[in-house]
């Protein structure tokens, strides 16, 4: 469904070329002071056509608050953000309808809702989308006093230097993938409710919402599967819960230990590439070759941290509340 968390729940809605996209946040506290300006910087890093490799399209993304915030402070009721879209070139996707393009979700939107989905520059499916979901974020990190919460690209195209990686998309006129790398600190020991709602599950869930990623590995990930036990295990070093290495990334046994979480994700390269390739045209049905027009990301990873961050937030901050409520009823 379009909808996520427990206490702090959110929900998003819109196309990449409708009138608008956004979010419904429920479970805010009332009080806590919101403005425009909080939402800048984050929404900045989003947005396209403000670095080397990301798409041209550039949206304003000023968000317009419709409920939940009054005076400057949320009120405690469901806040309600939209942003406009603005800057769509719809036309570019009407010309290539007939051929689903490969690895979007063209072909089984198609099928799931008998070709009634809006397919302009993928409609729900959109990475358009995160806009509202890195709004909620802005809102969880606020809420996350003392927790801070960074992500970076660390690899692009397989080069750790980024601009080497971009360089081979150029080269070749082709897209390429990324790992980003997200660490938080000052997280508190016991976020996470095993079984199923384990940290670790909880991050996971989310961040498989976020379009193109591939894989999520926690502290040292597969690399574990290499490693002798007693090398892999992350000695405890003092009462506070320190340990003498962090190869678990901060969560044992599905909950925080307090040490730092550290996690990284595999996006892949941007399907949308001007690369020539050959596909199905359904009113054919038949293969032929063709080329994807449009406006698109190099290497989609680039715009990613800042929605990584969002989505950890917006999960730390639903455990947050969640830790709160189940000491009130303690």
């Amino acid at each position: 469904m379009n909808s996520f968390g427990r206490i702090f729940r959110i929900a998003v809605y819109g196309e990449s070329h409708g009138e608008c996209v956004g979010v419904t946040i429920d479970g805010c506290p009332a009080g806590l002071q919101l403005s425009v300006e909080d939402f800048v910087d984050d929404l900045e890093r989003r947005r396209g056509g403000v670095q080397k490799g990301t798409t041209p399209r550039k949206e304003d993304d000023i968000p317009l608050f419709k409920s939940g915030v009054f005076n400057g402070k949320t009120t405690g009721f469901p806040i309600t953000i939209l942003f406009e879209n603005k800057n769509t070139r719809s036309g570019d996707y009407e010309k290539q309808r007939n051929i689903p393009r490969p690895s979007h979700a063209d072909w089984v939107a198609h099928q799931k809702f008998g070709g009634n989905e809006d397919y302009r520059g993928g409609g729900h499916f959109s990475a358009r989308l995160t806009t509202g979901i890195v709004a909620a974020g802005v809102i969880a990190k606020k809420l996350l006093a003392g927790i801070s919460i960074t992500a970076s690209v660390v690899e692009v195209g397989g080069e750790r230097d980024l601009e080497k990686g971009l360089q081979k998309a150029i080269d070749a006129k082709d897209s390429v993938g990324g790992i980003i790398e997200c660490i938080v600190k000052g997280l508190p020991v016991g976020f996470g409710e095993p079984y199923f709602d384990s940290l670790e599950s909880s991050l996971a869930h989310i961040v498989f919402a976020i379009p193109a990623v591939r894989g999520i590995e926690f502290g040292t990930g597969f690399a574990a599967a290499k490693m002798f036990g007693s090398e892999h295990n992350d000695a405890i070093e003092n009462m506070v819960g320190e340990t003498r290495t962090n190869h678990a990334g901060g969560i044992v046994g599905g909950i925080s230990n307090g040490n730092e979480l550290v996690f990284r994700l595999a996006v892949k390269p941007t399907s949308s590439t001007p690369k020539i390739q050959n596909s199905l045209n359904w009113d054919t049905g038949k293969t032929e070759d063709f080329s994807i027009k449009g406006r698109h990301d190099l290497c989609v990873a680039l715009r990613a941290p800042v929605i990584v961050e969002a989505v950890t937030a917006i999960v730390l901050t639903d455990f947050m509340l969640l830790e709160q409520k189940i000491k009130r009823v303690l």
